[in-house]
């Protein structure tokens, strides 16, 4: 799809998918640093958390084994993922909506093992995770999320699930009552249909490892379970205009990449510098 095509479908659907962001050798590299970051995460008993770092863990104590469902910010502990995050393709891909010069908020990778049975997203928009508006000039105008398939994504392995055009109505508050976790329970259609929204005009992403789909802040998102045989891992990160925002880990500047500091900013953990020592949470939001 050419760069124009991407803009246009983004800025009238809220999302769109590009095929082939990365393909061949680095399809396969980042499949392998992958396999080797879950391995890592997964001898944690419980969820580890060191400054914006995090491996999210269900425990064995609740569920038949130990799962690892989403790591934050691995680029800390992995210097392939440092680098990835500030690759030349994905430089390519935001300029027309960030210019050249960009910090990142939110770096993720989510896995969805089979028999992991808390591994859905109820539907939202991302905008509820940007706490901290006065630190940016206009937040939504200048963001944009980037999710690259690590594994073939289908409807049965659960993949992405997006609500075309759902970024003109506004913040929503879907999945915003009781707790508001997003992992708790799936959205029932009348959910959606009582914030305006059509359920039958829900789109499965599916995706070819190296593809890649980029969303907005309001855009209307969620995801099912697991429910076939085969895993499903989603790369996710989120950029930020630099110029307007006073959040995120410098990706690139005038188009340079640019790697970690020696210590974490403020990107969306607003506790970050409560603890920036190694330290495991065992609570069990879970259940």
């Amino acid at each position: 799809m050419k760069t124009s095509a991407i803009v246009d479908q983004f800025r009238e659907e809220g999302y769109a998918i590009v095929r082939q962001l990365f393909d061949g050798d680095d399809v396969l590299r980042l499949q392998r640093e992958t396999a080797d970051l879950y391995q890592a995460g997964i001898q944690h008993p419980v969820t580890y958390k060191h400054g914006n770092l995090a491996y999210e863990i269900l425990p064995e104590k609740h569920f038949d084994q130990r799962y690892m469902i989403q790591a934050y910010w691995f680029a800390w502990a992995n210097k392939y993922f440092d680098e990835f995050r500030s690759d030349p393709a994905i430089l390519q891909l935001l300029e027309p909506f960030l210019g050249r010069s960009i910090k990142q908020v939110a770096q993720q990778i989510h896995w969805k093992p089979p028999g992991a049975t808390i591994s859905g997203y109820r539907f939202h928009q991302d905008l509820r995770f940007r706490e901290s508006k006065t630190s940016y000039e206009d937040v939504v105008r200048d963001s944009v999320t980037v999710g690259i398939a690590i594994d073939r994504a289908t409807s049965e392995n659960g993949c992405l699930r997006i609500v075309p055009r759902s970024h003109t109505n506004g913040y929503l508050g879907l999945s915003d009552n009781g707790e508001g976790s997003i992992m708790k329970g799936l959205t029932h259609d009348d959910e959606l249909v009582a914030v305006g929204l059509d359920p039958r005009q829900i789109v499965d992403v599916e995706l070819e490892p190296g593809d890649a789909v980029i969303w907005g802040l309001l855009t209307v998102h969620g995801s099912l379970p697991n429910t076939s045989l085969h895993d499903r891992a989603f790369a996710l990160s989120s950029y930020v205009r630099g110029e307007t925002s006073q959040r995120g880990e410098w990706a690139f500047r005038d188009g340079e990449r640019m790697s970690l500091g020696h210590t974490p900013v403020l990107c969306k953990n607003e506790k970050l510098f409560d603890n920036l020592e190694p330290y495991y949470d065992d609570t069990e939001w879970y259940l």
